[in-house]
């Protein structure tokens, strides 16, 4: 009998082991959501234009304070090259991270090898690279890159933005899939040779191509699928999208996350900047554009992730891209009504469900 107790115990021990084992490894346990995140990247120029941002309750407190302390626990940096602004350049995308990192915040760095946006529809090759022949153009993403996560040393980072139809154009361009997967590569090697600790993110538009995206890419050793989601781009059945990432993750086995989503909480306006979003029928259905609708489509994205197999994490874009240079400006945000700050820039209720 004491034999017995003493089985059943060990047992008991094993079982609790392997528990806690799947629970802290996405690898292991997909479903585990490790990463709620939130892009940050214009932070720098909200600051420097002296906007004051409130919390709930209508104190004044910094973005950052306010993101950490609704369970925010990731923030999602854009890396331009040699962008026009200095707010935008690495100088500035380092100081926030080491910043935020005190904080206790974990970095995701989305290296955009343009000097710009890099998108599916643009993919422009920074203006210091243009000449280069494929050979110098490898090695000058692998030098970049590990630079980059050297001086940054991000948890996790995109190589490349959106790389639907490639990057790095014309040499990159998806068309010509060999250099496409080399310029790839270069960037993940850098990666794996500075610093294997990071995990390794490919960036996707959208989900219904994504299967043979990723199955073309199958040869090389990334660690997460990275997925933006936006209905007025990439369709407005949730349904659709959920089944889309179960089938995505079955097929290439690799965790997943939504790098990239929104919602407005209004149609209105308060700046003469066009935003994206401005009509009812850019809405999703039953999604109203209001604080609660909102909210509720963050809820409803969270739980498509937390119960969908292999969904890791999802960062909220645009969070802080608030109207900041006046209401005249028409060079201020055209996300404004989608940013988790309202036009009195006092934070949304959508900002606890993301933290939660």
């Amino acid at each position: 009998m004491r034999l017995l107790i003493i089985l059943l115990f060990v047992s008991f021990l094993s079982n609790c082991n392997q528990q806690l084992t799947k629970e802290d490894n996405p690898a292991v346990n997909p479903s585990s959501l490790v990463i709620k995140g939130a892009d940050v990247s214009f932070l720098p120029d909200l600051r420097s234009s002296g906007v004051v941002v409130y919390n709930q309750q209508g104190q004044a407190e910094d973005m950052l304070l306010t993101l950490s302390r609704a369970g925010v626990n990731t923030l999602r940096l854009r890396l331009w090259k040699s962008p026009a602004a200095a707010t935008a350049a690495l100088p500035a995308m380092l100081a926030l991270a080491s910043e935020a990192q005190a904080m206790g915040f974990k970095i995701l760095l989305s290296i955009h090898y343009a000097d710009s946006w890099a998108d599916p529809a643009r993919q422009p090759v920074p203006a210091d690279w243009q000449h280069l022949g494929l050979a110098a153009l490898q090695d000058s993403v692998y030098q970049y890159t590990r630079t980059l996560v050297e001086t940054i040393r991000p948890e996790y980072v995109q190589i490349g933005n959106e790389i639907n139809n490639g990057f790095l154009w014309p040499q990159g361009h998806i068309a010509n899939f060999a250099q496409f997967e080399s310029l790839l590569q270069a960037g993940i090697q850098a990666v794996r040779d500075s610093r294997p600790d990071t995990r390794i993110i490919l960036h996707y538009a959208g989900y219904e191509q994504a299967a043979s995206f990723f199955a073309s890419l199958h040869e090389l050793d990334y660690d997460y699928i990275g997925l933006s989601y936006y209905p007025l781009w990439h369709g407005r059945d949730l349904t659709a999208l959920r089944q889309a990432l179960g089938s995505l993750h079955q097929q290439t086995a690799k965790p997943w996350l939504l790098a990239e989503f929104s919602y407005p909480f209004t149609l209105s306006w308060n700046d003469w900047t066009n935003n994206i979003i401005g009509l009812p029928e850019q809405l999703l259905p039953g999604f109203t554009a209001s604080p609660a609708g909102q909210r509720l489509y963050v809820d409803s994205l969270r739980s498509i992730v937390q119960e969908t197999a292999g969904g890791i994490g999802y960062c909220y874009w645009g969070a802080e891209w608030i109207s900041y240079r006046g209401p005249a400006a028409t060079d201020g945000s055209s996300w404004e009504n989608q940013a988790l700050w309202d036009f009195d820039r006092r934070a949304l209720p959508a900002m606890e469900a993301l933290g939660r």
